[in-house]
């Protein structure tokens, strides 16, 4: 591996985790279209590189939400509960029967696209700060979180991309939805990525992960999420959501426009 490339992967980890650590995305899903169309990581070892550039970012943000009592919220507990299972399936299903990445550029874009559209219509027509809303039951938080692991499983995308806005959307603080993503991204990206490693050893082509750029992404993204976190307490609510509803409208673009083109 070229240094420079190295070089430039820890820039872009630092970048990508410093925007998108204060809303609750890790940001491998900004990176995933890096890897693929400029780094040329070929499939299916993009998935466990993006796993591997989570579990080493992940730290960064997750020890400043520690330190102020973030990750004791009930959530995160049901979060993480909920995508474990669903990244081993993920993870399973990517190797053995998963395509490549058309069909997932076509999911995220028909997710993403609308509901952070929706996040930017719904926070700017908000002229005073929104009413609590009810946290979703624990059966429906569940369900969200197996489906989010499974698709964090396929693609490496940890979750915390697809269950910001989605949380956000429904009323809840983004303060307390960042935590809950983030921690979730990290527990499901360790459990993807030692998966990954262990079906490289019963599998063909390139599973296991590309361990030096995942590294270096990863090392940039923990610098990056420690202090995008400790940014956040700055932000008003309404910024970060129109941040996040942003994040998730490019996002879906991006994916949109690389699919049709």
């Amino acid at each position: 591996m070229d240094w420079a490339i190295l070089g430039g992967g820890l820039a872009v980890g630092l970048v990508i985790a410093l925007v998108t650590s204060p809303v609750g995305v890790s940001g491998a899903v900004f990176l995933l279209p890096v890897q693929l169309s400029v780094l040329d990581v070929p499939n299916p070892a993009v998935t466990p590189t993006n796993l591997l550039y989570n579990v080493v970012a992940g730290p960064g943000a997750l020890w400043r939400h520690h330190r102020t009592g973030a990750l004791r919220d009930p959530l995160v507990g049901r979060l993480v509960r909920g995508t474990l299972p669903g990244v081993v399936a993920g993870a399973v299903l990517r190797v053995f029967v998963v395509p490549g990445p058309t069909v997932f550029r076509l999911l995220i874009a028909a997710l993403l696209l609308p509901l952070g559209l929706w996040l930017c219509a719904r926070t700017l027509r908000t002229t005073r700060p929104a009413p609590p809303t009810a946290e979703p039951s624990p059966r429906v938080l569940t369900t969200l979180a197996l489906a989010v692991g499974t698709v964090g499983g396929v693609y490496g995308i940890g979750g915390g991309s697809l269950l910001g806005p989605i949380l956000a959307g429904r009323g809840l603080p983004v303060a307390r939805v960042a935590p809950a993503a983030l921690a979730t991204t990290f527990t499901t990206s360790i459990v993807g990525a030692t998966t990954y490693a262990l079906l490289s050893l019963i599998g063909t082509g390139d599973i296991a992960p590309d361990w030096y750029l995942g590294l270096a992404c990863g090392t940039g993204g923990l610098l990056g999420g420690y202090l995008g976190a400790r940014l956040q307490p700055y932000a008003p609510d309404r910024t970060l959501r129109l941040l996040l509803g942003t994040l998730a409208t490019a996002l879906g673009a991006l994916y949109a426009t690389q699919t049709l083109l």
